[in-house]
């Protein structure tokens, strides 16, 4: 399977809103928009972080749309996120995805984070180069509780 990023299109966008209403992959991200049904929120966002320093990727599996890769943040503090559609999980796409992502943002340190439970997550960040750094608990609102999180480091 070939791995690609480019930057995100108009026509990308409806395939984000789906992916990101997948009741699997909210609860699975934990960290989410607190209505993310909410399609004008979900479009001001996209305006927002697209007017914004942020680098953000399309990520593509044999030329299709599978997901979102980005980083975002004031410098210094800048973090890394990605969304990858549940149809996708486990073939190492996101692996490849921030893998391709980190070679072209050279900045460091850049931070992470994920749902303690999500072991899968944790994974790819960690193969990625990602350590452990901290421990938090923050407002779920895909679980609708306080969750528990791990903070990770990607250091030069």
């Amino acid at each position: 399977m070939e791995i690609a990023l480019r930057p995100v299109h108009d026509s990308d966008l409806p395939v984000f809103y789906r992916q990101m209403n997948d009741p699997e992959s909210l609860r699975m991200a934990a960290f989410t928009p607190e209505d993310p049904a909410d399609r004008d929120a979900f479009d001001a966002h996209w305006k927002r972080v697209r007017a914004s320093s942020a680098v953000l990727r399309t990520i593509l599996a044999d030329g299709d749309v599978v997901g979102s890769a980005a980083v975002y943040g004031e410098p210094g503090e800048r973090e890394v996120t990605y969304w990858i559609d549940r149809a996708y999980w486990g073939r190492g796409i996101a692996t490849a995805a921030l893998r391709d992502l980190l070679a072209g943002v050279p900045e460091r340190p850049l931070y992470a984070r994920a749902a303690s439970d999500n072991a899968g997550s944790r994974r790819v960040l960690e193969k990625c180069g990602f350590r452990v750094t901290a421990n938090d608990r923050g407002y779920a609102h895909a679980r609708g509780e306080e969750t528990d999180e791990v903070v990770l480091t990607l250091q030069g």
